[in-house]
This record gives C-alpha cells, structure tokens and sequence, in this order.
C-alpha cells in the first residue's frame, strides 16, 4: 500500500459562497492516517473530525483507494460568524492497493471522527507453512 495523495483543485463547478456572496476559499486536507499490517490484512486509521457518514466517500478504482470527506461545522442560530479560516474542509487521501489485497471485502467504520478500514490479504497471498515430507 502506497499513499498517493496530491492537493488539487475540486473538480465540480461548484462554488461556495461567504455571507457576503463572495466566493469562499475551499481548503483540501490530506488526513493523517495510521496504517498496520499483519499477516491477515492491513488496518487504516484515518482522522476526519467534524465527517458524518453521508459526506463520506470510500471507493476503490483500478487498485487505487480513495476517501474523501466534508467536515460540517454547526453554527448556533444566535452567533454570527466573524471570522472563519475554514468553514466545510474537504479531506481526501489516495492510496495503491497491492494486489495481494482484496477489494471486495473492505470493511469501514466511521466512529467520533476516525475512519476505520480493514482490508483483507488474499488467501493466496498470505504466509503459509509448508509442510515437509521426510524421504
């Protein structure tokens, strides 16, 4: 598994607007992610604070992993934003699949703002004792 995350631009036409009808900075963060590996499978762990589960997309294509996300941050109805660095950040992060892993079995879990993905080593792919035959 190799990350292969770059910044780029959105790729919709769509343009956020401030209160003031002018265009708002979009800002795309690459999330830290922690990566383990044993001999079933790897586990990643990716921090997406503020995500929900319908802004949420993981999909995998020609062996390559994708997430991307939208963090919402509420506003009370009685506050009015002064300032704001970053009101929806947009997370996204690419990885290569080896392909000794099976895409068709990931599973993800969402929980507290931490994406959880378990992908399964193939059968074939996985260490095995080979036993020996005395002559």
């Amino acid at each position: 598994m190799s990350d292969n995350s770059q910044l780029a631009p959105r790729e919709d036409n769509a343009v956020a607007r401030n209160e003031a009808g002018q265009p708002a900075r979009r800002v795309t963060l690459i999330p830290p992610v922690d990566i383990y590996e044993d001999s079933h499978g790897v586990t990643l762990w990716a921090d997406l604070p503020g995500v929900s589960k319908d802004k949420l997309n993981v999909s995998v294509q020609d062996g390559n992993l994708s997430i991307e996300a939208e963090a919402v941050v509420p506003v009370p109805s009685n506050l009015r934003v002064q300032h704001a660095e970053m009101r929806e950040p947009h997370f996204a992060r690419t990885f290569v699949l080896s392909p000794d892993f099976d895409t068709s079995t990931i599973e993800a879990n969402l929980a507290n703002g931490v994406l959880k993905l378990t992908i399964a080593r193939r059968d074939e792919a996985r260490p095995r004792r080979i036993e020996v035959q005395a002559a």
